[in-house]
């Protein structure tokens, strides 16, 4: 059946790493939500200037139709994508028939996040981290999904999210696991 997984979070959570990860184990396209921003967006956050709901709804939408497409043709994906609102995660599992689309909330302390953040070549600043945290809504009961400690090493994040998935661990992974 084709199944369609978000892995979603703050920036610098390791929804990249993750997210390509899984998508082997699943035999699934992954999609980088942030390949998707608008250029404008790019620009804005890169200047330290939090995104609002109107900045993100282009983004959404795009983000909403390639997945919607790979439905139609029968290819399940993996997507790394904030989703940090429930609004977003409704137009996302809109998008597609129901019980098709999982979410994996990757969390991880403040402090870490604002480490790998000083670490990593990104257009986002760690000085929006705070915004995203405060625009952060959980994963609600009704909402389908798991959250996984995201602060543990990469191989044991991955492993968490594959026993939660029911991925085979011993399914293909992608050569690299750098990014975040």
């Amino acid at each position: 059946m084709t199944r369609h997984v978000v892995v979603m979070g703050v920036s610098g959570t390791g929804k990249t790493s993750v997210g390509r990860a899984i998508a082997g184990g699943l035999t699934a396209d992954f999609i980088e939500g942030d390949d998707l921003h608008p250029a404008a967006n790019v620009a804005k956050m890169a200047a330290g200037v939090p995104l609002t709901d109107a900045d993100r709804g282009p983004w959404l939408e795009a983000l909403a139709k390639t997945i919607a497409a790979a439905d139609a043709q029968g290819r399940s994906t993996v997507t790394a994508y904030s989703a940090l609102r429930r609004v977003y995660r409704d137009r996302l599992r809109d998008a597609v028939a129901p019980g098709r689309m999982r979410f994996v909330h990757l969390e991880v302390d403040a402090a870490t996040l604002r480490d790998r953040m000083v670490r990593r070549d990104h257009f986002m600043p760690p000085d929006l981290l705070a915004s995203q945290l405060a625009t952060l809504e959980p994963l609600a009961p009704d909402e389908p999904g798991d959250v996984i400690d995201g602060s543990a090493p990469l191989p044991e994040v991955i492993a968490a999210v594959r026993h939660a998935l029911d991925v085979d661990p011993a399914s293909p992974r992608p050569a690299s696991q750098s990014g975040a």
